[in-house]
C-alpha cells in the first residue's frame, strides 16, 4: 500500500517540483536513483523509461504496474539489494537508506540478535533466498516473531510474501527519493 499519510505531508507544489527534477535526471543518475528504490535493474530500467510522470501518485502507480512484470531472478535480484536483518554493515550492502529502515534492530537485546541470526540462516536455508520484510516502523522483537512465522511458509508462499514486502519498502523509498529531490 502507498504510504499516504506520509505522502500527504509534502507541500503538493513542492512535490510537483520534486516529480518534475526526477522526470529530468539524466539516464544515469535516474537509473541509480530508482536502483535505491528496488535493486532489480529491470524495474530501474522501466522507471526511467516510464517517465514522465505526473504525480507522486503516477509513479507509485507505475512503480507498482513494473514490479508486477517482475519474474523470479528479478525478485530475487532485488532481494539481494537489502542487507540481512539485523546486519551491522546494512548501509554498506544496503545503501543510503538501509540502516535507518532497520533502526529497531539498533536497540535489540543480544538474544533478540542472535536469534535473528539463526532465524536468517534457518530461513536461507529452506528458501533458498533472503528474508524481506518491510522494517520500518517495527522493533527488533516483531520482525523476528514475523520470520518465525514465515519460517513454515512454503518458498513459493515466501517468495510472494517477499515481493509484498519489497513492494513496501519501494513505496517507502520512493518517498524518500522525492523528499530528497523536493530539498535541492
Amino acid at each position: 500500500p502507498v504510504p499516504a499519510k506520509r505522502m500527504a505531508t509534502m507541500e503538493p507544489s513542492a512535490a510537483r517540483m520534486a516529480v518534475e527534477r526526477i522526470n529530468t535526471l539524466p539516464r544515469p543518475e535516474a537509473l541509480a536513483a530508482f536502483k535505491q528504490c528496488c535493486g532489480c535493474v529491470k524495474y530501474a530500467e522501466a522507471m526511467v523509461e516510464a517517465r514522465p510522470f505526473t504525480s507522486k501518485m503516477a509513479m507509485v502507480i507505475a512503480s507498482d504496474k513494473i514490479w508486477k512484470t517482475c519474474a523470479r531472478a528479478e525478485i530475487l535480484e532485488a532481494f539481494l539489494a537489502h542487507p540481512k536483518i539485523g546486519d551491522k554493515g546494512a548501509a554498506a550492502h544496503g545503501g543510503k537508506w538501509a540502516s535507518g529502515e532497520q533502526a529497531g534492530m539498533d536497540v535489540a537485546s543480544d538474544t533478540t540478535t542472535s536469534a535473528m541470526t539463526k532465524g536468517n540462516a534457518d530461513y536461507e536455508a529452506k528458501m533458498g533466498f533472503r528474508y524481506i520484510v518491510c522494517a520500518t516502523g517495527k522493533t527488533a522483537e516483531e520482525m523476528l516473531k514475523l520470520l518465525q512465522a514465515r519460517l513454515s511458509n512454503a518458498p513459493e508462499v515466501e517468495l510472494a510474501a517477499g515481493a509484498a514486502e519489497q513492494n513496501k519498502i519501494t513505496h517507502l523509498r520512493l518517498e524518500k527519493l522525492v523528499v530528497e529531490q523536493a530539498k535541492l
